[in-house]
């Protein structure tokens, strides 16, 4: 198996805080080494330390060279929350917005009606096409849900078209309501039963073909999604079946009932918290539930953006993620989405860079992803800067020179 020298790497995030580079001591999580190197044998990283250590170890039988020319390296970023599967587009509901209408979650009925027209041909092309654009800019890992169907053949069709691409598919027919089981616009379509046959229907065979495809299981808990209880029931039921629970909640209202079976739950994630009390920040901070922050979609919405830096300061675990999908945040860079964390929710540079990638890896529960570490996938982004700091620096501005996955030139 072939290894590769990384070397002339001006500024190296780790995210292991044993080494101490010079800085803040927020950067000290981020492992920071200068002048770094490091080796990559087949997918896995195998040696990291300065270049000064590679060159004088010289033991490592290096078969090639990538001289990194002093800019900066990065793990590879980790999206821990997005919706791919689906097709058409909510432009004309994103133009409303900024005129002033309200967000609601209603306006995913139009994309189900859009997904349900597409054939698997169209949205295996539109899948790939919207993961292509994510490793593009350095998203080297990413969980995508299901959801845009919400029908029982197009659920477990998007789950499986998912699992081709990536490991980590959430089952997610708890979304909304569909029209014609009692949702809204049910007016204009043929009633096929109420919402109770919906969610018979999602906890069952629904669910059951599913599955195989899936590791997540995820429910939107929220006003016009569902309630505690339908979500309880929902995450049970899948959990019964070995998936592992996720949650969408607090983030068009205060929700502690949400938040707090969540945590009895074990989910591995609860996203959007946008709207937390003090008794939910502190059963958040003593649980092993990270919280993932998605400033995407308060930029696409005009919403408040939550308080990272409160729930930082009182030690809970957060991630950033791009919750790519077309009504509420359609975009696919988690750069946008760190300058957002860091001018609107008050993070630091560092604290989002880390949210960016080992906070998404604790999100989806991977320890071989998020870190540039021995044994770590070679996940790496080199970017046309000297430091990560001009991830938020320069907003907008393509900062991936190239991206690495798997210890392979991917972009």
């Amino acid at each position: 198996m072939s290894r590769t020298l990384f070397t002339n790497i001006g500024l190296l995030v780790t995210n292991d805080s044993r080494h101490h580079a010079s800085g803040s001591r927020a950067a000290e999580r981020l492992g920071l080494i200068e002048d770094a190197a490091l080796v990559v044998e087949g997918e896995r990283i195998i040696w990291v330390g300065t270049a000064h250590a590679a060159e004088v170890s010289g033991g490592h039988d290096i078969d090639a060279v990538i001289d990194c020319g002093g800019r900066a390296m990065i793990p590879g970023f980790v999206d821990s929350h997005s919706h791919l599967v689906f097709a058409g587009d909510r432009a004309a509901e994103f133009e409303a917005r900024m005129a002033g209408v309200p967000y609601t979650a209603g306006g995913i009925r139009s994309t189900v009606t859009a997904t349900r027209g597409a054939s698997e041909s169209e949205l295996t092309r539109l899948l790939a096409d919207r993961a292509a654009e994510l490793l593009a800019q350095g998203t080297t890992t990413f969980e995508t849900k299901s959801g845009y169907h919400l029908d029982l053949l197009g659920e477990p069709l998007a789950c499986q078209l998912a699992k081709e691409i990536t490991d980590e598919v959430t089952f997610l027919g708890a979304h909304v309501v569909p029209s014609e089981y009692g949702g809204r616009g049910h007016e204009s379509v043929a009633v096929l039963g109420t919402r109770e046959d919906y969610l018979d229907l999602v906890c069952g065979p629904m669910l059951e073909a599913a599955a195989p495809n899936a590791r997540w299981i995820d429910v939107f808990c929220d006003d016009g999604a569902f309630t505690v209880a339908e979500a309880r029931r929902v995450l049970e039921a899948g959990m019964r079946l070995g998936l592992a629970p996720r949650l969408h909640a607090a983030q068009l209202a205060p929700n502690s009932e949400a938040i707090a079976m969540g945590v009895q739950l074990g989910c591995a994630s609860i996203d959007h918290c946008t709207y937390l009390t003090d008794d939910d920040v502190a059963l958040l901070a003593s649980s092993s539930t990270v919280v993932t922050l998605l400033p995407g979609v308060e930029f696409s919405t005009r919403s408040p953006y939550p308080d990272a830096r409160r729930l930082i300061d009182s030690g809970v675990t957060v991630a950033i993620s791009t919750d790519c999908n077309p009504g509420s945040s359609f975009t696919s860079s988690m750069a946008l989405c760190i300058s957002l964390a860091v001018r609107e929710m008050g993070m630091t540079v560092p604290e989002a860079i880390w949210a960016a990638t080992a906070g998404g890896a604790l999100a989806l529960r991977r320890d071989d992803v998020g870190a540039v570490v021995v044994g770590a996938r070679a996940d790496l982004i080199e970017l046309d800067a000297p430091s990560y700091v001009h991830l938020a620096y320069r907003p907008g501005v393509p900062l991936t020179r190239r991206v690495w996955k798997n210890g392979v030139v991917a972009a």
